[in-house]
């Protein structure tokens, strides 16, 4: 840890800059914040997404947060002290971690804090382990598996006993038991995936009933059905008040919060995916701060009576190819033939077809357009600021190398027949929006046979059509749950990783190294491997690298509190630390 804490601290750069006198406080124990992520669900065990880990990191809490702006030391929330090798809650081997848990912690709905609560928080989460879910994290740690289940969606044998053994329950204690050593649990208990619950009152709303042997009956549910998708109860310093999708989300501050009580009284997170609109709402100071995408952020330099932060990010944004789309009544590849009037669902498992695409896109031109020059463009998703990163090769922008693929790919039937697809992004990510009429024009331009519409959808409805493998490519993001590159490699590279599953992507190399990564604790050895992964991704065409963004924060000048940190996305928002003055 100590090595990715040097390799962050070298890299982080954050600017603040206070542009002209404030006006007059306005609405002083209120924060409004206008963006345009919605929300899919609130139950800790399912939400994977930036916009959801707001909600739930304010509702909720786990039992350590980073440090202000650390992204290697640890604050005690739910815990009463962080476990280190010196207080003796981590053992000498690494293998057991104890947290004594805080006493005197009310959930929202009168109940009190036990470590069975925790240990029911921890056990029930992986035992969830739904789809494109967040619990391969703690699976990894704790059982040695992934997931719950095998390649075929089957229940691997034993898995839901290695989970109850893993978390236990010794006086004031939860004690974790891990298969081997495993650095990054820490970060992946600060993660909004490991929130904890009140046993009672999610048991009363149908989760898990507490008893291994029935654990089956819990697991993956379908989207939109778990029972903690629209309600809350956790012990954080608010509460839900009201949540109208794709409108607005209020928190009301939770009089009963066991730590300092917060400034702000409420918080309202509006649904504004304009820019127009919110920009206009900030210059008005009726919100007190909104998403600035990165082409805008020239507007907000120019304007007065706001306070600016730059943070780089540790996260990604990139264009996937699925090599396995979904042809059920999926109106993205149109016919499902090569027809001209559709694509096959194996299209992109043709290596040429993909790096066509690849040298379509034009990231010099991207870069200066679109972010102004305020991005880092990367070459593999293990991007700048994590340990091991190298700067491998990358197709550079060429039409004539990618009409030449074209006229390869499958025997020549692509550029005779041509073809028609959909490229989708999610609405009001304007950066987004950019790379995929980058890549459908300059596609286009080389053969009148070639239609790519680019479409916008909502980000909850997105999230379950590429889950579903409807998107012949689908343009996504990555914000870090803990800063290692296995959190980036094992993601997007791996047959089992949260976007490699959803490509139909395996390679046995690529899984052995991932596995093997994460397994050793040898610099050395680690270096060698995440390096070779990273030329992999460049040989084997997986996808686009879009971008790794500078977080530009604009908030009116009154507002104050705000602590960068490079692992928390720009959806981000600690609440109980603003206040207006």
């Amino acid at each position: 840890m100590k090595q990715i804490g040097s390799a962050i601290s070298f890299w982080l750069m954050m600017v603040m800059v206070s542009l002209n006198a404030h006006a007059g406080v306005k609405n002083p124990d209120t924060f409004v914040l206008a963006n345009y992520g919605t929300l899919r669900t609130l139950d800790p065990a399912v939400c994977y997404d930036a916009t959801g880990s707001q909600r739930i990191w304010n509702l909720y809490e786990t039992l350590i947060f980073f440090d202000g702006s650390s992204t290697e030391k640890y604050v005690p929330l739910l815990a009463a002290e962080v476990p280190t090798l010196e207080n003796g809650g981590i053992s000498t081997d690494g293998r057991t971690y104890a947290f004594r848990i805080r006493q005197g912690v009310e959930f929202h709905e009168g109940g009190q804090l036990s470590p069975a609560d925790v240990a029911y928080s921890i056990k029930r989460a992986m035992i969830v382990d739904p789809d494109g879910g967040p619990m391969w994290m703690l699976l990894e740690a704790m059982t040695g598996h992934g997931s719950t289940r095998d390649r075929d969606g089957k229940i691997i044998p034993g898995i839901f006993e290695a989970i109850d053994k893993a978390v236990e329950v010794k006086a004031d204690r939860v004690i974790f038991h891990l298969p081997r050593p495993f650095p990054p649990l820490m970060g992946i208990l600060a993660n909004s995936a490991a929130a904890i619950l009140d046993r009672q009152w999610a048991i009363s709303k149908g989760c898990w009933d507490g008893n291994i042997n029935n654990a089956a009956r819990f697991n993956n549910p379908a989207p939109g059905h778990e029972p903690l998708q629209s309600i809350a109860n956790g012990t954080g310093a608010y509460r839900l008040k009201i949540w109208q999708p794709s409108k607005q989300f209020v928190f009301e501050r939770f009089e009963g919060y066991w730590g300092p009580r917060p400034a702000i009284k409420t918080a309202i997170i509006k649904y504004v995916k304009e820019w127009s609109t919110r920009k206009l709402m900030l210059q008005n100071g009726d919100a007190d701060r909104v998403t600035v995408d990165t082409p805008y952020v020239p507007e907000v330099e120019d304007m007065s009576g706001l306070s600016l932060f730059k943070t780089p990010q540790l996260s990604l944004s990139a264009a996937l190819f699925c090599r396995k789309i979904n042809s059920r009544g999926n109106p993205n590849i149109g016919s499902a033939k090569l027809d001209g009037n559709g694509i096959p669902p194996d299209f992109f498992a043709d290596a040429n077809i993909r790096k066509a695409f690849l040298h379509a896109f034009d990231r010099r031109t991207y870069r200066e357009d679109v972010f102004n020059n305020q991005v880092i463009l990367p070459t593999s998703p293990n991007i700048e600021g994590l340990p091991y990163h190298k700067d491998v090769p990358v197709y550079e922008f060429d039409l004539d190398k990618s009409k030449n693929y074209l006229q390869t790919a499958l025997n020549g039937a692509v550029w005779q027949r041509g073809f028609k697809m959909v490229i989708a992004h999610n609405t009001g990510n304007e950066m987004r929006e950019a790379a995929a009429w980058m890549l459908a024009e300059n596609i286009m331009s080389l053969s009148p046979k070639f239609r790519i519409e680019v479409r916008k959808v909502d980000w909850k409805d997105y999230l379950v059509q590429y889950r579903n493998y409807m998107y012949p490519i689908f343009i996504t993001g990555w914000v870090a749950d803990y800063a290692d590159p296995h959190n980036f490699l094992y993601t997007f590279m791996h047959s089992q990783g949260v976007y490699g599953r959803f490509l139909a992507y395996k390679n046995n190399e690529v899984d052995r190294l991932c596995e093997a990564g994460i397994a050793t604790v040898d610099p050395a050895q680690r270096e060698q491997i995440y390096t070779r992964l990273q030329y992999l991704w460049y040989e084997e065409a997986i996808g686009i690298p879009l971008y790794q963004q500078i977080n530009v924060r604009a908030y009116r000048d009154y507002v104050h509190g705000y602590i960068p940190n490079a692992m928390l996305p720009d959806a981000w928002e600690d609440l109980k630390r603003l206040y207006k003055k």
